[in-house]
């Protein structure tokens, strides 16, 4: 296995320490790994609201902002200040439709609820797909849902050029940089609410707040307004997220795994990478970076996945990426699954190997 060969990297101070749990080689795996995790999933309700009260405060005042100066350079440098405090601001809201924070809180529902409808992800459809996304990462599917399709080399060859286009399509780095029609405009609200009125009531009311708060602020002062405050900063912080989103699950040394071999907790050490970022940027983030974790165990708090890191030996060898210009390239090569050697391959290879 791939991942107990990097685990077995550092497992000097796991068989060391008598106290924990035993296994093959000292290493807790599966469920003794999730139980490891448990401690972490804790939350500080003062600490929760704390960062969603300053996250939200902040990102408030830096659109006001960049609609209130007159400058253009000063506009811009507040609608990106803006756009990086959305990306921090959706990590709570991501959290909280996890039920890692404030889960008990009325006031959090409602607030989360606005916002969800403010950044086109109404909380209906985001929970059926990301759920669905957590309990298939890692695996083949030519379907989209909740994630970027993945298929196999083998199941290139025997695609249709129809069906390579719709494959490439949807895999294409301009998806990810025009996240914020495609993604969440269209896949996450419309077409869910296309599909089911009835049941995703909540994407029509998403559709109509997000598309009136940019006429009215296009009404009162102008494309400007409505760019700088809005458009702008949605369009950043949609591609930022997805294109953090795809790379945390389409990377050069990720594993896909067969549905007979497939575990959640395979999935989360295999099929999910760590993203190696400065701290600025975890804070930003909300230590999304930490993927590897959250998807082992998704009840625990985006500001303690430091921690568990920290004190969980089998956590610190992961599988590892960084948004440096090379990894982001090597991201977006990683394109198919080679069943035949193990590992992602680029269009190219994929051709080469016939």
């Amino acid at each position: 296995m791939h991942t107990a060969s990097r685990l077995n990297n550092g497992t000097e101070s796991v068989t060391a320490d008598a106290s924990l749990p035993e296994h093959s080689a000292g290493i807790r795996l599966g469920r003794e790994l999730l139980a490891a995790t448990k401690p972490f999933a804790e939350e500080s309700v003062a600490r929760s609201w704390w960062c969603v009260g300053s996250t939200l405060t902040l990102m408030v005042a830096a659109l006001t902002a960049a609609g209130v100066m007159n400058w253009w350079p000063l506009k811009l440098l507040f609608s990106v200040a803006g756009a990086l405090l959305m990306v921090r601001a959706f990590i709570t809201y991501h959290d909280y439709l996890h039920g890692a924070i404030l889960k008990q809180s009325r006031i959090a529902r409602w607030l989360f609820y606005v916002y969800g409808a403010f950044v086109l992800t109404p909380p209906r459809s985001w929970r059926e797909s990301h759920n669905y996304h957590h309990g298939h990462v890692g695996k083949v599917s030519a379907a989209s849902v909740g994630a970027f399709p993945m298929i196999t080399t083998r199941m290139w060859h025997e695609s249709t050029r129809w069906q390579r286009l719709v494959y490439r399509a949807q895999r294409h780095p301009l998806v990810v940089l025009f996240s914020y029609p495609i993604v969440f405009g269209l896949n996450i609200t419309l077409l869910p609410l296309l599909n089911n009125p009835a049941r995703h009531w909540d994407s029509a009311v998403a559709l109509v707040a997000h598309v009136g708060i940019v006429a009215m602020l296009w009404a009162a002062g102008g494309a400007s307004l409505a760019f700088f405050v809005i458009l702008l900063p949605m369009a950043i912080a949609s591609a930022l997220g997805c294109y953090l989103f795809f790379a945390q699950h389409s990377f050069r040394l990720m594993q896909v795994v067969s549905p007979e071999a497939w575990t959640y907790y395979r999935a989360a050490l295999e099929s999910s990478s760590y993203m190696r970022m400065n701290r600025v940027m975890q804070w930003i983030t909300g230590n999304i970076g930490y993927h590897h974790i959250h998807h082992l165990n998704v009840r625990i708090p985006f500001y303690r996945l430091p921690e568990a890191m920290a004190a969980i030996p089998e956590l610190q060898s992961p599988l590892t990426t960084t948004l440096s210009p090379r990894d982001i390239v090597a991201c977006f090569r990683s394109a198919l699954w080679d069943e035949q050697q193990q590992r992602m391959v680029s269009y190219r290879e994929a051709r080469n190997s016939l």
